[in-house]
């Protein structure tokens, strides 16, 4: 993508300014990414002093009259995902390595290629490798004065989550996993590395001692351990992680260099040479970041020190690659992953005022990249997703460190970017780790390696930055939506451990079906798994903010279950969110308050922007309160008491969703939403087509009808099997594990014939007459086609006699056991023939035949799966839909995007 304007007329101003430019067509010579380095930073002055627009015409003037377009030149090199570098670098096809990497560096490395990208004409030979200069300059400029008026986060001790929430849920199945990994193991790579005696074994995946990203699951084990002592101050995790930072430290000692990572130092050598290395700042960014969280949330100063000798090495090698070789040659190696290099070395900033620690981070601002986004070019398909973000989280912090409100300007636009072109229904991004083309996301939905977790991890960054800085509810309603379904959907229930890499979003697909299926507890470690147990360790870390001063403020932007102690307040709060269900809707949250002591303060509370005011309430101590337009704050000022009591009641809408693609053939292609939860649709099948031109086009499913799902089990075989719903007709599977496809497929609803009859247990279905509709095809229901001839599943319209059958005593005899006796031809039973290859049928077989009583007795038991609290049918052009939140899928096959006719 190039630039390129026509200048039909510009102000005396704007022709000055155009004359100051020769010096810098002389100095644009060089790359695109340092001359864009620049340019934003000069810049910068215009976009301040200027309307934006008549700077970006500036901008795109002087590129044009230098005879530059500005090209995309900004990549990773090599434009890989990182599934595909961990295949590539682990292989042992020694020729389609070699292939591969004969293709590998995408820029020259010759010296003097490097020599002929330098600014020759406008810097002294001296001043080209005077890393003095620069250092002074910053030094002696310093910063400006860091903005004022940001929200301030609340310290996550203060926050406890309850246990019994969907995330309080979440919070202890990733406690649990914390606690079942091994010190030794974490650490046996750097113990290697440092020349340190290696006890236990290392273990597998992406940490495994041959991988060359091995460590940086270390570095997130860091920061989520400190998140999560904070969270829920467990002593076992506390004694593991001050083990993990002294083993870590011991290894750093050995060393003597300030150097710590499970890899030699030989990978920077050929970092810095541009030669094949797979990420090694990413890793250590892992490593710098989860020691300063171990110092700011643990509180343990020895990880200060730590960070502080890694960074003046690490200052160092870049000083000497830009002495010995130019700033270019230090931002051409950039192109490689380096994680939040940046942001880690502006928070380290923020903690020492060290300038050197404020130069480094400058160094791994990506110029290229963020100089795309400060004259607000839509051009970031190609580019590597997660590669990129953190960069920006990093500017964001640039500017809140340094107040330079260009980086504030670059944060904005690039989440408007992201969220107008980029993101699904979830609020997730990226297809297969990279972003695709502008609103064409549905091209996304033919692969199921659509939404990267690490993506959503990083992006919940960026709009939590915003949000300090504006207080505009859209971040906080982004933050919601993209936690709630991009971030709650990536465990597999309460199984520790066990999380995805891709998020899939197309059509029947499954999170157990992707390129990378659910990872296991010891030998995956992807990158996903290292900010999954980031992002479950910090579940308390946004849900409220505060405003200090004379008249402290607290905003409340998350409607989840937890108590705060806000102590600037001087207010304990307790707030309880009624789990969301679809027979009633609406968000219930009640806040009960307790002073420590009488004193005025605000409390800001959250209106979502998919509530409505029809039917919203807000009753404080009994009264009710006038609520404000959906999309913005209501705020109650007062001097609080004792026992004060606020309850919220927010109608959750449904609402569908156009998916992001401007393509007219497209159009009908939506999501749909129940509040902030994202739903899906159980579907394997092509048929995904819904009709919602009628009110009644969904429906919620009542609390009623867990009591009337069913599973059916027989013993043969030496096994336990249930009976299944096997395209279409019935069959005896093995015994499925919970959260399966098989179990959802295994499960059936016993609708009576007589609509009125009470129904509460299985046991009202006793000699009762019932239909069988499966859990996953509502509207459908089991019929015979006679004698010896197979079950099948249809259209339960067609109201056929042979889709009845009474519920009458097990006539093996046993107590436990029921038998399914066809209405319409008495004497003849649901039959298995006691083997899993043959089919379901009916059959009428003498009362003396044991064999017979057996092969038609089932042990009727509770249905393997429930419904979730939140579930809907909704009407299809050719069928019903069962929907559920996303975040309830395990293995099942779901569908997320409909063809939606309204």
């Amino acid at each position: 993508m190039s630039f390129s304007v026509t200048l039909l007329a510009a102000p005396a101003l704007y022709s000055n300014l155009l004359c100051f430019l020769v010096p810098i067509c002389i100095f644009l010579s060089i790359s695109l990414p340092f001359h864009l380095f620049f340019l934003f930073n000069f810049f910068n002055v215009l976009l301040i002093n200027f309307r934006r627009m008549k700077a970006f015409l500036f901008v795109f003037v002087a590129l044009t009259l230098c005879g530059y377009a500005v090209a995309k030149e900004c990549t990773n090199i090599p434009t890989q995902s990182h599934t595909f570098r961990y295949e590539l670098l682990t292989s042992k096809n020694a020729t389609w390595r070699a292939e591969v990497m004969s293709h590998y560096h995408l820029t020259p490395t010759d010296e003097t290629a490097w020599a002929d990208l330098l600014p020759r004409k406008f810097l002294t030979e001296q001043n080209q490798h005077d890393w003095g200069m620069m250092y002074r300059k910053i030094k002696n400029t310093g910063v400006s004065k860091s903005p004022e008026g940001f929200l301030k986060e609340v310290p996550l001790g203060d926050v406890r989550l309850h246990k019994d929430s969907i995330h309080g849920r979440a919070q202890q199945t990733n406690l649990e996993y914390l606690l079942m990994l091994d010190v030794d193991r974490l650490i046996w790579s750097f113990r290697k590395t440092a020349g340190l005696s290696t006890p236990g074994t290392p273990y597998g995946g992406w940490e495994g001692p041959e991988v060359e990203l091995r460590g940086h699951f270390v570095g997130h084990y860091l920061s989520a351990s400190a998140l999560m002592w904070a969270s829920t101050q467990d002593d076992s995790l506390k004694q593991k992680m001050q083990s993990l930072v002294a083993g870590l430290s011991a290894c750093q000692e050995k060393i003597g260099t300030g150097y710590l990572s499970a890899f030699p130092s030989e990978f920077f050598d050929r970092f810095e040479s541009v030669r094949e290395v797979w990420a090694p700042y990413y890793t250590i960014h892992k490593i710098l970041a989860g020691l300063l969280d171990q110092h700011t949330f643990a509180g343990n100063p020895q990880a200060l020190k730590m960070v502080k000798w890694m960074v003046d090495y690490f200052y160092d090698r870049v000083q000497n690659v830009i002495t010995k070789y130019t700033i270019n040659r230090h931002y051409q190696s950039l192109n490689e992953e380096t994680g939040g290099m940046n942001d880690v070395l502006y928070r380290l900033y923020s903690i020492t005022g060290d300038s050197k620690h404020l130069l480094l981070a400058h160094l791994f601002d990506k110029p290229c990249f963020l100089g795309l986004l400060a004259v607000q070019a839509n051009d970031i398909a190609d580019f590597h997703a997660n590669t990129h973000i953190p960069v920006v989280v990093g500017s964001q912090m640039r500017y809140e460190v340094t107040g330079d409100p260009l980086y504030k300007e670059i944060g904005t636009f690039f989440m408007d970017l992201v969220n107008s072109s980029h993101s699904y229904a979830t609020g997730g991004t990226s297809v297969s780790e990279f972003w695709s083309n502008p609103k064409r996301i549905a091209d996304n939905l033919r692969t199921t390696e659509n939404e990267e977790s690490c993506t959503t991890y990083n992006m919940l960054k960026v709009s939590r930055h915003l949000f300090k800085w504006t207080r505009e509810v859209s971040y906080a309603d982004y933050y919601e939506r993209a936690l709630t379904n991009g971030v709650l959907s990536i465990q597999r229930g309460t199984d520790p451990g066990v999380m995805i890499y891709m998020l899939p979003l197309g059509f029947g697909v499954s999170k157990a079906k992707t390129g990378h299926s659910w990872g296991t507890p010891f030998d995956a470690f992807w990158c996903c798994y290292g900010t999954g147990i980031e992002s479950f360790s910090k579940l308390g870390d946004s849900i409220y903010f505060e405003e200090q001063g004379t008249d402290p403020s607290l905003y409340i932007i998350q409607y989840i279950s937890s108590s705060f102690n806000w102590k600037s307040g001087k207010i304990l709060l307790n707030q309880t969110v009624v789990p969301a269900s679809s027979w009633d809707p609406y968000l219930r949250v009640t806040f009960m308050l307790s002073p420590v002591e009488s004193t005025s303060s605000t409390l800001n509370f959250r209106l979502p922007s998919w509530t409505r005011l029809d039917g919203a309430k807000g009753i404080l101590n009994g009264e009710s309160l006038s609520l404000p337009t959906p999309g913005s704050f209501l705020s109650i000022t007062r001097k609080w008491s004792a026992s004060d009591k606020l309850t919220l009641q927010l109608p959750l809408t449904v609402r569908t969703e156009a998916i992001k693609d401007d393509r007219p053939e497209y159009a009908s292609v939506k999501a749909i939403l129940y509040g902030p939860y994202l739903l899906a649709g159980h579907t394997s099948g092509g048929d995904w087509d819904v009709e919602a031109k009628n009110a009644d086009w969904i429906t919620p499913i009542p609390a009623s009808y867990n009591s009337q799902l069913v599973s059916f089990f027989q013993d043969f075989e030496k096994s336990t099997f249930v009976l299944a719903n096997s395209n279409q007709s019935l069959a005896m599977q093995k015994l499925p594990e919970s959260g399966t496809d098989l179990a959802l497929r295994a499960t059936f609803r016993l609708v009576l014939k007589e609509s009125s009859s009470k129904f509460s247990t299985l046991a009202d279905a006793n000699d009762r007459p019932v239909m069988l509709e499966p859990f996953d095809l509502p509207g459908m229901t089991v019929i015979h086609q006679g004698e010896d001839k197979p079950l099948l599943i249809v259209d339960s319209s067609d109201g056929k006699p042979s889709s009845v059958f009474l519920m009458v005593p097990g006539l093996d005899g046993r107590n436990e056991t029921i038998s399914l006796e066809s209405q319409s031809d008495k004497g003849c039973y649901v039959y298995s023939g006691l083997s899993s290859s043959a089919g379901i049928k009916l059959s009428c077989k003498s009362d003396s035949d044991s064999s017979f009583k057996q092969a038609t007795s089932f042990v009727a038991r509770e249905g393997l799966n429930q419904y979730n609290p939140i579930s809907f049918v909704a009407k299809g052009a050719n069928r019903y839909f069962l929907l559920q939140p996303l975040l309830s899928f395990t293995d099942e096959p779901y569908t997320v995007y409909f063809n939606i006719q309204d």
